[in-house]
């Protein structure tokens, strides 16, 4: 009888365990409308709405792992995290875990950008020798051989927001930002000290990276992200923290 009590009582403790949680990685680098961070966790933005609802869709608490950017492929090889969001197979071009790639779910729109003393149109390539703002640890395909050959040189802030408000600051004449960092940053100044685009650099559909292990319900992850995107959750998302049309963001 003894026994069949502890084996009840296994059961019942197991019936009312709490469900694992999701891990999910957030760079230190974004800023919001894609995230806030605040004491070291995310509180609000995109990016946080989009994996909490995940979560929440999927029957697991959400766990936010915030790491610097360069560690977060890392700790998806080391079964650290288990989703990585807002982001895309060529920025991982030494990927060694096993993912599996939902969707795209954005569009991250790159731009290069000046301060108001500077054209409004300007190409990369024609340049003379300067700082840009960059972020560290983030790639810029178009501007990579401009950096290889020394004729532009990265100036690296932790995060995004640092690079605009260097920028505006004028500690540099151009730097790189997301568009909608940049809209945001925008909405802070006057119009005559707004920061300007000046060229288009890429635009890159991203979505999330969910760990290809058994443990993982990884299909239903797969399938809820992409319910999200069709039932257009996921642009009144980012209606919410923008209001421009999601389609051109």
């Amino acid at each position: 009888m003894r026994l069949v009590w502890g084996v009840l009582a296994l059961i019942t403790a197991n019936c009312f365990a709490e469900p694992t949680p999701l891990r999910f990685a957030v760079a230190d680098s974004w800023a919001m409308p894609q995230v806030q961070i605040e004491n070291g966790q995310p509180t609000q933005g995109i990016l946080y709405d989009l994996m909490t609802s995940l979560s929440r869709q999927v029957g697991k608490p959400a766990e936010f792992h915030v790491l610097a950017r360069a560690r977060v492929q890392l700790a998806m090889q080391h079964g650290d995290i288990d989703v990585n969001c807002y982001t895309a197979q060529p920025w991982l071009p030494n990927q060694q875990a096993d993912y599996i790639w939902s969707t795209p779910l954005l569009t991250q729109r790159d731009v290069l950008i000046s301060n108001a003393a500077y054209p409004l149109q300007a190409d990369p390539r024609e340049l003379p020798r300067q700082l840009i703002g960059t972020v560290l640890g983030y790639t810029y395909p178009t501007l990579q051989p401009l950096f290889d050959n020394g004729q532009l040189v990265r100036d690296d802030a932790r995060n995004q927001e640092q690079v605009l408000q260097k920028l505006a600051a004028g500690r540099y004449h151009y730097a790189v930002s997301n568009q909608w960092n940049l809209d945001r940053f925008n909405l802070t100044l006057p119009e005559s000290q707004q920061l300007r685009e000046v060229a288009v650099l890429t635009e890159q559909g991203v979505g999330c990276a969910v760990r290809n292990d058994p443990a993982l319900p990884v299909q239903q992850i797969l399938r809820t992200l992409l319910r999200m995107k069709m039932s257009g959750e996921v642009d009144a998302i980012i209606e919410r923290y923008t209001a421009n049309r999601p389609s051109q963001q």
